[in-house]
Formats: structure tokens, sequence, C-alpha cells
């Protein structure tokens, strides 16, 4: 593929990825989701109408705004209280998001570094536009001459999304409660077989950001991306069934797949991340080298 053609459809990409901030997005009909004053998502239109029948959990609109109730005033009663309402709504057609109940408890804060004021079952935040943190590993490898290559996973035909997409070498969701690295290290156990003593030689090296809406809710979402350099005879194996299959590929084949509708998306993202900070994407050659970074790192 042509240059050209291969950097219109990554910025394509990084478009989609940050559509919530577009011309036309729903964020003009939005209302704030706040909790004590503080602003911690955005909900859609759709969504805010189910919530009116919940005014002992949620206050009426105000102001563009649906805050929780004064009442809640604590991290466990919050929690609680919209865990039971979701609970109920979980029957509802029209939010087909609910379908995907996971039992995962997400936290939900303004900012990553603010004490979390609840958690939320993490099928229903893209309902409430809540931020989503997640961990994930670009495992790769150096040849003797310098070269680099990449291991990629292939996501199993059974995953909730994106079956059958190519993945980072391993990756999840940052759940209330645990830390950056112990997630790290639990991913590339359970996923791809990796010692912890291996594991923990990752290095922290950057974090990719981007907002999107689509017809299940807005998806604010920070992924803290770490590189491990793997030995060359190591070989990663699928633990949990969550990965189907492993590839060590050449960087050349890595950017030929990008484009060609084979990732799942932000997985894509990190993966365009890992080259712009290894060199192997430059600004003399790349002529849309500043949207590339600028998509990359969106303010939530």
């Amino acid at each position: 593929m042509a240059q050209a053609a291969w950097s219109e459809k990554m910025l394509q990409l990084l478009r989609r990825m940050n559509n919530f901030y577009s011309p036309g997005s729903c964020r003009a009909t939005c209302f704030r989701f706040e909790i004590a004053g503080e602003q911690v998502g955005w909900i859609p239109p759709h969504m805010a109408a189910f919530l009116t029948k919940y005014p002992e959990v949620f206050s009426p609109p105000q102001g563009g705004a649906i805050s929780l109730c004064h009442s809640l005033d604590s991290y466990g009663r919050r929690s609680e209280a919209v865990a039971a309402v979701l609970q109920q709504l979980r029957g509802e057609a029209s939010l087909t998001c609910l379908r995907g109940w996971r039992d995962e408890r997400y936290p939900v804060m303004p900012r990553f570094c603010d004490t979390p004021l609840m958690w939320m079952e993490r099928a229903a935040t893209s309902l409430f536009g809540v931020k989503r943190y997640g961990v994930h590993i670009n495992g790769y490898t150096v040849s003797e001459g310098g070269e680099l290559s990449m291991w990629l996973a292939r996501r199993s035909a059974t995953k909730q999304t994106y079956p059958g997409r190519l993945d980072n070498l391993a990756a999840g969701g940052l759940a209330a409660g645990m830390s950056i690295r112990h997630t790290l290290v639990k991913e590339c156990e359970e996923e791809a077989c990796i010692p912890a003593a291996l594991a923990e030689g990752a290095r922290p090296v950057s974090t990719v950001s981007y907002t999107y809406e689509d017809e299940e809710g807005v998806f604010p979402e920070s992924q803290f991306v770490f590189d491990l350099q793997l030995p060359a005879e190591f070989k990663p194996r699928i633990g949990d069934g969550e990965v189907q299959e492993f590839y060590l590929l050449p960087i050349d084949k890595v950017k030929e797949l990008l484009v060609a509708d084979e990732f799942k998306p932000n997985c894509a993202m990190v993966v365009l991340d890992f080259l712009i900070r290894h060199s192997l994407i430059e600004p003399d050659s790349e002529p849309f080298y500043q949207e590339f970074v600028a998509g990359l790192h969106q303010t939530l």
C-alpha cells in the first residue's frame, strides 16, 4: 500500500476513535454526570430518560447535569444504589451493552489521581460516559542486527468484543482496587503465560487516551502502555483462552495489518504509539505525524 493511503487510513481510525469531539456528535445533547458536585461522565439522552424513573437515586436533570442524590453520601451507598438500578435495567432491550454484563467493578472518579467516588459494573460504564482505564503491553524482540519484531495476539472467537481481531501481547481493564502493575503482571500470566519475573521487566512508557461514541454510549478511555522486550527464545503460550494464537511479526507486516481492519481499534492505537516512540514513524516522512500524536493523547 502506498504511504499516502496508509497514512490516510490511520488518520481515519484516530478520527473514529475520537468522534465524541467531532461536530455532530451526541456531546451537545449529553448531560453531565455528577457526584458530589464533581463531573465524572456524560449521560446520553436515551439513558437520561430511564434514570428519571429512579428519583431516589438520580436527581432530575438541572443545568445540563444529572446528579446522584445527596443522600447517597458514601462510596458504598452510591455503588449499591446504582448497581440496583442497573440490575433492573438489564431487561431493557435498547440497552444492548448490558447484555455483556461481566460482574467486573470499575472505579468512578473525576480524574485518575482522585479517590474513587463509587464503582460501576463495567458493561454499564458507557451509559454514563465514565472514564475507563486499562493496561496494554507491547511485547517485542530485537535481533542481533537491531531489527524489531512485535508479538501480537489473535483474540478468541468467543470474546464478547472484537472476536478474532488482533490485540497487543496482553491487555486488561483496570478493576476497582487493583494497581496498574498488579494488573500488568496478572494479564501477562493469564493471557500469555509470561512468568511474573519476566513481566515485571515491562517499562511504563506512555498513555493512549481517546473518547468515542457509538450506539451503546460514550467511551472515554485511557490505556497505560508498557513495553516488554522479550528474549529471542521466549514464546508466549495460550493461557486463559482469551487468545487463540500468538504471532511474532516484522514491523513492516505489523504496519500492513494496522490498516487492514484486522486490529481491535484501541490496540491499533497502542501499536501506532509504539511505532512513533521507537522512531519507526518519523516526522520527515509522515505528513500526519502531528495529527497521529494528537489523536493518541486526547484529554478525557
